[in-house]
């Protein structure tokens, strides 16, 4: 809903007379600290263009924007403008200051005379605050052409204090003319994978305009992080998949440079992590009361190449998942937090999982075998390292949020994988995709197979979906939601299953 009255009168310099909606991709807010929010946007006209500018002049534009305590803006309390620029294609990252803590408001953007949508948002609560309860969604994996974004569109209609991205937001890969499985047209300049930064910002703006992401975009905070898929598939610090796009290191890091601009472009994070070149700082930490602390994790810039599955480098103690640094600054936090809750929002799965063998009769046969690389179980070491620090420092009850599988997942974090009745560490929420994958089904041979050999691993499911959490001082209770389908629009959402953390009592267990 759009608010009545016109944004401040304040005339914009180089406006230009729009001949579409610059305001297409919609808006957004995140990074919510105590009175303090970003509220994003970007002027696109033309998002789909393929020079990658959204049918934007090449010069900066001055965007206004306005923030009330109601809907219809009668009670303004902060206004103020941004220049947009060509460099950054014409977004806009607004950090408003000075805001009540833990407090709901409303936002709109304006340029020239065009006005945005209305979002709303959220600030965190002060640091000392006794806050009562936190309600807040996470997700992740939502490849374009595999399906629609329905599971968004419920999220939305959640009564939700902030979202969590996990990462892969985007998929580099190229996208067929018919548009896979939405079988909507898309230009002929995205059948190519994603490698220049005109590339990563029309997938960019395809991805953002959908309705439902917007959607949800606009009713709530979010923090995100990424994974592999905005750079390409399977890259660890600066060694690439593996094919002909970028063959050497430099190409590489030229390539995530891009990769890096563009996602700093299209999401609401603060100016602290836009990139220098082929760098950006996106591990960072967020506080709500007393209740729960946030450490949002990048497993990605700083680990070891992945590990040769056919031998034992998995286990090496000089390869790092987190990078030294960031090892650091996360259990020193964590020593330093005096939260009830305690949370390492990451992209991929902690808890070990054994595939078990394809030559044992009594399991079912999947064509998987042994251990993931692309997990913490290629980094066993760094994992040892970070949850026996957790355990050493006696941190109150951990929670891991992890994406990237495309699957719902419960399990515990043991200190001794090989002794099922070794102390559980922590509790780990995996959460299914968005859309990636296509419709899924309950469960396929590899979960039937993991349940019998990983007794730590306490519920999977393989549809789509996203997972919604609920915590006061006492517990933690987590629903795992789940579409029937995502290849057409509007399918139904439902609980698949209900866990709940007890506080001092680590292990998730059924509701």
């Amino acid at each position: 809903m759009l608010g009545t009255g016109a944004i401040s009168s304040e005339r914009a310099h180089s406006a230009p007379s729009f001949q579409a909606d610059p305001f297409s991709l919609g808006v957004a807010s995140g990074d919510p600290l105590p009175g303090s929010v970003v509220l994003w946007t970007r002027l696109a006209p033309d998002p789909l263009a393929e020079d990658g500018h959204g049918g934007m002049p090449p010069r900066p534009v001055r965007v206004r924007w306005e923030v009330a305590t109601d809907e219809r803006f009668r009670r303004v309390v902060r206004r103020g403008s941004v220049e947009a620029t060509p460099e950054l294609a014409h977004s806009v990252h607004a950090e408003v200051n000075g805001l009540e803590p833990g407090r709901s408001y409303f936002y709109r953007f304006a340029a020239g005379r065009a006005e945005s949508p209305v979002g709303r948002t959220r600030t965190a609560p002060a640091p000392d605050a006794r806050v009562s309860s936190l309600a807040f969604a996470f997700a992740s994996c939502q490849a374009w052409p595999d399906g629609f974004y329905t599971a968004y569109r419920h999220l939305a209609d959640e009564d939700l204090d902030l979202v969590v991205h996990l990462g892969d937001y985007i998929y580099e890969y190229g996208i067929p003319a018919t548009g896979g499985n939405r079988n909507t047209p898309v230009p002929d300049h995205f059948a190519t994978e994603t490698v220049s930064l005109k590339r990563y910002r029309t997938q960019y703006a395809l991805y953002k305009s959908d309705p439902d992401l917007q959607a949800a975009h606009a009713a709530f905070p979010w923090l995100v992080t990424l994974d592999d898929h905005e750079v390409e598939n399977g890259w660890a610090d600066d060694v690439p998949e593996g094919n002909t796009l970028t063959p050497t290191r430099e190409e590489f890091l030229e390539r995530r440079a891009s990769a890096f601009r563009a996602y700093y472009e299209h999401l609401p994070i603060r100016s602290t992590a836009l990139p220098t070149g082929p760098d950006m700082r996106l591990y960072r930490r967020f506080t709500f009361g007393h209740l729960a602390e946030f450490n949002l994790l990048d497993t990605r810039q700083y680990r070891s190449p992945m590990a040769d599955a056919e031998t034992d480098d998995r286990f090496d103690p000089s390869r790092t998942l987190t990078g030294d640094e960031q090892e650091r600054w996360l259990l020193d936090g964590l020593s330093a937090s005096s939260s009830r809750w305690n949370v390492l929002a990451q992209q991929i799965r902690v808890a070990q999982f054994d595939h078990g063998s394809e030559s044992d009769p009594n399991l079912p046969q999947d064509g998987w075998e042994g251990f993931g690389m692309d997990s913490w179980d290629g980094y066993v070491a760094s994992r040892d390292r970070v949850f026996g620090g957790i355990a050493e420092r006696g941190v109150r009850n951990p929670v891991v949020l992890t994406g990237d599988w495309h699957r719902h997942l419960v399990a515990d974090i043991k200190a001794d994988y090989a002794d099922p009745s070794s102390a559980t560490i922590a509790s780990e929420l995996v959460g299914t995709s968005i859309s990636s994958g296509g419709n899924g089904t309950d469960i396929d041979n590899l979960g039937r197979a993991g349940l019998l050999v990983n007794p730590h691993v306490k519920f999977y499911n393989i549809q789509r979906g996203y997972v919604s959490c609920r915590l006061d001082a006492q517990r933690w209770t987590t629903r795992f939601q789940v579409l029937p389908q995502v290849l057409t629009p509007g399918a139904p959402v439902s609980t698949r299953a209900t866990y709940v953390i007890e506080d001092g009592r680590p292990g998730a267990v059924p509701a």
